[in-house]
């Protein structure tokens, strides 16, 4: 019994200092726990950015990143020669994994500060790093549409219409826009001698409610051919 208790206390000793040695049955609890807290912010990932990214689909490397970051740092921390000798061998490695978006960093980082909680045997710190991981991501979440959302665009409307329904209904056409999507910013109006273009960005659209914005855009101008690009994968 004292030697499981001693054991159990070695792991989350916050200094590591009772980690000098290490058995088979550490290491495969060790990395187990590396590889579900990989899985648990891939969860984080999907649940809390994925529908709103354009990325590179990198959540599905965490569980591995997080074993292979672990299984390093196990293995070097005891011994200074095979460390210098890993920072001399991955000197000449050049990873060229696409980060498309920089919410993807920060997922990265993540996983690399749990799995090193993991392999230096500092679980209780894990624990708290990913609590307050979960706290931040609610938060912004929540605050999405404010400050922490600011001068995000989720897609474009692009309108077309005549230059001469235009000169009569641009103005309603406008304020009906700013109706449409209070957050949205007007970012071009060009106006042609047969046509004129209105280019409307929006942070965020549900699409259930699209047909319903098309038909009241067609009801105020009878000759308008709507375009709506989304520049984030899904949309609302």
């Amino acid at each position: 019994m004292s030697d499981l208790s001693d054991w159990l206390q070695a792991l989350v000793s916050p200094d590591g200092s009772r980690g000098a040695t290490i058995g088979f049955s550490k290491f495969f609890l060790l990395m187990s726990i590396s590889a579900l807290t990989g899985l648990f912010v891939s969860a984080l990932y999907r649940v809390f950015y994925r529908s709103r990214s354009s990325g590179s689909e990198i959540h599905r490397a965490f569980p591995l990143i997080s074993l292979s970051i672990t299984g390093i740092f196990i293995c070097i921390q005891f011994s200074l020669p095979l460390s210098l000798g890993l920072l001399g061998a991955l000197s000449i490695v050049r990873f060229r994994t696409p980060v498309k978006e920089p919410e993807e960093i920060g997922f990265l980082m993540l996983v690399v500060a749990g799995a090193l909680c993991c392999a230096t045997f500092n679980l209780v710190f894990l624990g708290a790093l990913l609590l307050v991981t979960v706290l931040v991501l609610a938060l912004v979440s929540l605050k999405g549409g404010g400050v922490f959302g600011a001068g995000r665009s989720d897609g474009i409307v692009v309108l077309t219409l005549s230059t001469e329904e235009f000169q009569e209904q641009g103005d309603a056409l406008l304020r009906l826009l700013a109706q449409q999507f209070p957050k949205g910013t007007l970012d071009a109006v060009s106006e042609g001698p047969a046509e004129a273009v209105v280019s409307y960005s929006f942070p965020a659209l549900v699409r259930s409610v699209l047909p319903e914005h098309q038909a009241r855009w067609r009801e105020l101008c009878g000759s308008l051919r709507s375009d709506v690009y989304f520049t984030r994968r899904g949309g609302s």
